[in-house]
Parts: C-alpha cells; structure tokens; sequence
C-alpha cells in the first residue's frame, strides 16, 4: 500500500537554538526529543507540548549527533571537539566525557541492549565504548576516510558504518571483525539505518541504496537529487525519510517499491537529519535554519 500524501503535516515548529541543528533523535518513549546544534548545545523537548525542557551545554564545538539509550536514561552526543559525551536525562547532568577520538564525532549508537556505544569519527575509525562505565573496548579501522554514520541492527549482533571512501562495512558488534563491505557509492556515504525487522539496510549518499543484509546484495536504488545526509524507517519498516545536504526538502519513500511518496516542504535551509517517533506517528526534522519541526505521519 502507498502512503496516502493527504496525512502528513506540519504539527509544530520547535525554536531555540542559535545555529544549525545537526541531529535529532526521540526518547524510546516517544516523550522526548533530542537535538544536537552547531551553537554547541544539546536540547531535551516536550514532544507532545513542544516545551524546552533542558539544554545541555558542556561541548566546546558544534554537537553533529545525538542518540538516547534504549532504557531511555541516558542520552550521548558526538561533536566537533573530539569527544563523546553521555548525559544523565532527567536532571541533564553530565555523566562523563569520552576521549580517544583524534577528530571530529560525526554519529553515536546505543546497541539495543543499551551496553555497547559506537562512534564514527572523522579519524577514519569506529569505535566501541562499553557504555556504563565509558571505558574504550575496541577500535575498527579499515575505511580509508571519514566515518560519517554509525548504526546498530536491532539484533544488536552488526554494527553498520558508512564512511567518505564511498562503501559502507557491516561489522560483528562483539568481536570488532568486518565481515562484509558494501560496494557501489560513488562518493561519500553520509547514512546509514537499518529497517526495523533487520533485513534491510539503507544508506545515503548521492542516492538512496537499499540493501538486503544477510547477503550485502543490492536490492533497490532510490532515484539521486543531491547528497543525502540523513536517512530513516519508519517503526513499521514501509516508509523511509530522507534529507539533503543542499536542499530544504525531505523525501518520504515507499520502501516496498521504491516509490517517491511524498516530499515535505517547511524548511528554510537545508535539512540535516530525520527521525521518526517510537509509534510512527510523528516525524522529526532538523534544520540549518536552527529550527526542529516535528511532522504527523499516518498510513
């Protein structure tokens, strides 16, 4: 079934912050969200008021990743200076900063089970933290250029990375190993997100590419229009949001047949990131005109 484009609408515009805002991200409850800014601060919203709840202020340089853990207790935060920082949600203190990183933080995962942080950096490497106690468990190097997305399968057992050398490399999530790289990007891949049942993995460069996981085969090539910069499904797995790095529009796809569903137009500069809500419902969006604007979604 194709998504009906009379059901999707701008609900709210949440205003705040002073410079881009480079990631979003809902709590595991759907209560909150998360953005992440180039004014150095991480924002903590009401979702069903659009309150500012908090604002979390401690990085030195601009925040290009958020991510909630899965018990919804703590939030991590990837940045320009270098390092990961996890926060304590519910009073916004800072837990503890992680270090290693010899640039900048581009993307932070929680595995589902809360006990592994991954991190894409601009140092060419992946790293795994274990998250309770932030010590440094291992190092994946192979890529040969700028880390931009890192990405859990739900499963928890691969860790997906989408890297400036044009592949992305599927990794086991406990022992560091790569096992596949996923070849056919012409240039930078800057997303990538695994479907939610695990068997699809879809990456953004200058195109969108769906790939089957358990084999790395090329499953589908989403028509290009610029470099994609954020991708997402929907919690049922039919739908995928996409958001361009020079463009004030996102796309919505079906996933089933690779068709353009429906774009969405509100933004003022270009969007970097996408998220949808727990229930699927709500889709979230930040932008480079500083502002986060959540959109009803409904099949």
């Amino acid at each position: 079934m194709l998504w009906d484009v009379a059901t999707v609408r701008l609900v709210r515009t949440l205003e705040g912050h002073t410079d881009w805002v480079r990631s979003v991200a809902f709590s595991p409850d759907g209560r909150l969200l998360a953005s992440g800014s180039y004014d150095k601060t991480v924002r903590l919203w009401d979702v069903a008021s659009g309150a500012l709840l908090r604002t979390l202020e401690g990085h030195t340089s601009g925040v290009n990743s958020v991510a909630f853990s899965p018990d919804g207790r703590l939030l991590a935060s990837g940045s320009w200076d270098d390092t990961v920082r996890l926060w304590d949600v519910a009073s916004g203190a800072l837990l503890r900063t992680l270090e290693g990183h010899t640039r900048e933080v581009a993307s932070v995962a929680f595995s589902p089970d809360g006990r592994l942080l991954a991190s894409g950096s601009w140092d060419d490497t992946v790293r795994l933290w274990d998250a309770p106690t932030g010590a440094l468990l291992r190092t994946l190097e192979g890529h040969t250029g700028y880390v931009w997305s890192v990405a859990f399968s739900p499963d928890g057992r691969l860790l997906a990375s989408g890297s400036k050398d044009n592949t992305v490399r599927l990794w086991d999530a406990q022992t560091g190993a790569l096992l596949r790289t996923l070849e056919g990007h012409t240039r930078s891949v800057f997303s990538v997100a695994f479907a939610p049942d695990g068997r699809l993995l879809a990456s953004g460069s200058w195109t969108v590419r769906l790939w089957d996981v358990q084999s790395g085969r090329l499953v589908r090539t989403l028509k290009g229009y610029s470099p994609i910069e954020s991708v997402a499904f929907s919690p049922d797995g039919r739908l995928l949001a996409s958001a361009s790095w020079d463009s004030e529009i996102i796309r919505l796809w079906d996933v089933a047949s690779g068709q353009l569903v429906r774009t969405l137009e509100a933004h003022t500069w270009w969007v970097k990131s996408v998220a949808f809500a727990p229930d699927g419902r709500l889709l979230a969006s930040g932008s480079g005109d500083g502002t986060v604007r959540l959109w009803g979604v409904a099949p």
